[in-house]
């Protein structure tokens, strides 16, 4: 039986039509995404602004140095990483007690970015936020440090279908700095086709648009910019087609503007503009003013942005410290881990007051000391002349602390036996 030509003519016509269709959504950035939604995601921060001397960088030690030097009582870090499954390290100045030389990496090297991020598939933390420092991609060398480990983290995240997204950390920026938030992240959709489908699969998309995160809002630190300043940049990037879906890292007090909070009558209207707040929790707790800060705090919250239709990601660290960032010895170990005990607390917490996902800060930060990734205990640190580094707990793993995230992951995965109980790693 012959097919008549019209049929043919049609048939190829579908096809073309469905084609078209399909490249206009990811030119249009639908979401046809791994990741369509936070909700029930476990995610962390990815500082990703070290550099080692002798990488590619060209930046030397940075933010590992203090004052220009990295040795004996010169560093910024608190904890040391754990190299030992790098394929490439850098040698230090530092020293361990034997006298064997101690090594750190870069994520200018893409293997070890590749190597986080396999990591992350491994203990099932769902992915990260990239972080892109305003103050640090205003310079030529910045940029291209930053463009590099995201593309390093790009390539991973595809690799092991790990949730990726950016986040612009607004920290030491001004008024006339915003715009290059507008044009960075114009840049970057081009730069890496990150709306692609087909090249970033799993870049983060919340209510069916692509996601990007804004940290620094709203913040009484006598910031450069205002929140005005931020609404025109969250109403420009939205857009008359509100295209984009944006997540607001603001001060923990933002409900009541008290304490670390702007009192400004613009930032609650700022906020009912987003899709998403997370409120920076670093520091306003401990273990033992848990209860009494986040119990009053979290449930409220939740209540608040339900009213408002915006999503709420609490925050949850595994502890705090950095004496050799500030040249503190008072500081060094400021708020305890305890074992996991203190991470766990938070995350039961947040589960228990209706939470939906998490941020975890930070998958990398060893300045501030709250890296969940692997690094060394704290009887295998180098030496640090008069200071001191801080460890993980001598009867844990090094990777103890992603292990927990992981669980943590699984429990907002909806999966049983979780509770305020910490779970037991079995050996």
């Amino acid at each position: 039986m012959k097919t008549r030509p019209s049929l043919i003519l049609l048939f190829f016509l579908l096809i073309s039509i469905g084609v078209r269709s399909q490249q206009a959504k990811v030119n249009d950035g639908e979401s046809n995404s791994l990741y369509t939604n936070y909700k029930g995601l476990v995610m962390a921060g990815y500082q990703g602004w070290f550099a080692a001397q002798g990488d590619e960088s060209n930046r030397g030690w940075h933010h590992y140095q203090k004052k220009g030097r990295f040795e004996p009582g010169f560093a910024s870090i608190d904890f040391w990483p754990d190299v030992k499954d790098y394929p490439k390290t850098y040698k230090t100045a530092f020293q361990y007690a034997n006298g064997s030389p101690a090594y750190v990496y870069s994520p200018y090297d893409e293997t070890s970015v590749d190597l986080h991020f396999r990591w992350m598939n491994d203990y099932g933390i769902d992915g990260v936020f990239m972080q892109r420092f305003l103050s640090e991609i205003k310079s030529e060398s910045g940029k291209r440090h930053f463009n590099k480990v995201l593309a390093n983290a790009l390539k991973a995240a595809k690799k092991y279908k790990r949730a990726i997204c950016i986040m612009y950390d607004l920290s030491g920026s001004t008024s006339a700095d915003m715009a290059l938030v507008v044009s960075d992240w114009n840049e970057l959709q081009q730069r890496f086709a990150l709306f692609d489908t087909n090249e970033n699969p799993t870049y983060l998309h919340h209510n069916g648009k692509p996601l990007l995160a804004i940290w620094g809002v709203g913040f009484n630190d006598n910031r450069k910019y205002t929140v005005a300043d931020i609404q025109t940049v969250v109403d420009s990037i939205k857009g008359p087609t509100k295209k984009t879906s944006i997540l607001l890292g603001v001060p923990y007090y933002w409900r009541t503007m008290t304490k670390d909070t702007e009192p400004s009558e613009s930032l609650h209207p700022l906020i009912k503009s987003a899709d998403i707040i997370m409120p920076w929790a670093v520091g306003r707790y401990n273990a033992s003013t848990y209860a009494s800060v986040a119990g009053n705090t979290l449930a409220d919250d939740i209540a608040w942005c339900k009213t408002h239709s915006v999503d709420y990601v609490p925050l949850v660290f595994p502890g705090f410290s950095w004496g050799n960032l500030k040249n503190n010895p008072a500081v060094y170990n400021q708020i305890p881990r305890l074992k996991g005990d203190f991470l766990w607390q938070q995350v039961a917490g947040a589960k228990q007051a209706g939470a939906q996902s998490l941020y975890v800060a930070m998958f990398d930060e060893i300045d501030e000391g709250t890296a969940i990734f692997k690094t060394k205990k704290e009887d295998e640190l180098p030496l640090n002349g008069n200071g001191n580094f801080v460890g993980i707990e001598a009867d844990l793993d090094a990777d103890y602390y992603l292990w927990l995230t992981g669980q943590a992951a699984s429990w907002f995965h909806k999966n049983k036996g979780y509770n305020q109980q910490k779970p037991f790693r079995k050996k």
